[in-house]
């Protein structure tokens, strides 16, 4: 059994079979149902309690098991790596294998399939966890979970689940191809078309900005199958990364999150059978939308994680500095500062678990999820700043980590979706609320 892989329980299974907020609010702890066993010979004959609320942030024990074992491999196995990685833009190999061995690949996929069956909390857990020491292995961990693999274990066919399942819970990493050099923000204006061919279709086209890239062993891929019918014929296809004619350019050298590669794919008449296709022909455009809500809570996690990273790197120095014979942390100036970021953390984290819980038990999502983005980077880069700013000169090196925390946390008002759109999204679904 792999190393901190969370054991499946009663209570997993439950949780998990909540699929709406109605299911959810039915479950009840084993404690009730044990009680009513002490006084009923069918369980059928008792009325059972309805749950107590729990705090926010209450988890699972398996989703804490999994959250200190990510912990764990973030400090012992990320940590040393964290600056050359960055200094080299490149993502090492043994991190990948050491977060396939560990498990934290599969986190929600079916252990059927070699995967850990856990809840979209826990992965949300794994990324901030991995986030509080680097982001850009953060980043390639959500992806691959949040996106790839619930992409293929929601929507793929039965043959396609058993094909590529056990592969990207053990050794496979994966990659979402949707954006292209039209088609950022407004996602659903690409031109990657894909053309039938007898049995097979041929994909053409070429996307940017697509993560996990240099690294992937899969490509997700958006392609338009039906020009004609605009969004309603984009299409999603799994594209092994051997196939004639993919071919992944350079990496961009970026600001931050530089381990985690970014790169242009190619995509020259390859031939994928029919087979291939993820789900539906032509419902690509809403598998996307559906998947990235939900990927825009794991970058809220991701964020979340960036800033108490940068907190957790800076609060010991305010301990140990002293000026005018007095440590920092005692300047009440100082001591406002570390409060007030400690209070908007919370919140943020708060906006993503909620979020993540809503995932689970089906309810709608949409506005929570662009409120725990939003406000979850925001939250972020703020705090790597004001972390600069109270390290003073050694926060302005290198030394203590935090400038490349800042330097990754710009990324969080960008990617899966700006920080406008968010706004756009949460101003439309509030605005509804009273038309």
């Amino acid at each position: 059994e792999r190393t901190g892989r969370p054991k499946s329980s009663w209570a997993t299974m439950l949780l998990q079979r909540a699929t709406s907020a109605r299911a959810a609010r039915r479950v009840v702890s084993g404690a009730a149902r044990l009680r009513a066993q002490c006084y009923s010979t069918s369980l059928a004959d008792v009325e059972l309690a309805a749950p107590q609320p729990a705090p926010l942030c209450a988890l699972l024990e398996e989703e804490q098991a999994m959250a200190e074992a990510a912990s764990r491999f973030a400090r012992e196995r990320v940590g040393p790596v964290v600056q050359s990685m960055d200094e080299a833009g490149k993502m090492e190999a043994d991190v990948i294998d050491g977060l396939f061995e560990h498990g934290l690949m599969g986190i929600e996929i079916a252990e059927e399939h070699g995967g850990c069956g856990a809840t979209f909390t826990a992965a949300c857990l794994v990324v901030e966890e991995l986030a509080k020491v680097d982001p850009a292995v953060s980043v390639m961990v959500d992806i691959h979970n949040t996106i790839i693999n619930n992409c293929v274990s929601r929507w793929a066919s039965p043959e396609l689940q058993r094909e590529w399942l056990p592969r990207l819970a053990s050794d496979t990493l994966g990659s979402f191809c949707l954006s292209e050099a039209g088609s950022g923000s407004d996602a659903f204006a690409l031109r990657c078309a894909a053309r039938r061919d007898g049995d097979d279709y041929l994909l053409s086209g070429e996307k940017l900005w697509i993560s996990n890239s240099a690294e992937a062993g899969v490509f997700l891929v958006m392609a338009n199958a039906a020009p004609e019918k605009g969004h309603r014929g984009i299409t999603c296809f799994v594209v092994p990364r051997e196939a004639a004619g993919l071919r992944v350019g350079p990496k961009e050298d970026k600001l931050g999150i530089r381990a985690s590669s970014t790169c242009p794919v190619l995509l020259d008449d390859v031939r994928v059978p029919a087979s291939a296709v993820l789900g539906e022909v032509g419902a690509g455009y809403r598998y996307a939308i559906e998947i990235l809500n939900e990927g825009r809570v794991g970058i809220g996690a991701q964020m979340v994680g960036l800033a108490q990273g940068a907190l957790d790197r800076t609060l010991p120095y305010l301990h140990e500095r002293r000026q005018f014979g007095t440590p920092l942390i005692e300047f009440q100036a100082v001591a406002h500062e570390v409060a007030d970021l400690t209070a908007e953390l919370h919140a943020a984290r708060l906006l993503v678990y909620d979020a993540a819980r809503r995932q689970e038990t089906g309810t709608p999502l949409v506005k929570e999820a662009a409120m725990a983005k939003l406000i979850a980077s925001r939250v972020a880069e703020k705090t790597a700043s004001k972390c600069i700013e109270l390290l003073g000169g050694v926060g302005f090196t290198k030394e203590y980590g935090v400038e490349k925390l800042y330097r990754d946390a710009k990324i969080g008002a960008i990617y899966e979706g700006t920080s406008n759109i968010q706004l756009n999204t949460i101003a439309k679904l509030v605005s509804a609320q009273y038309k």
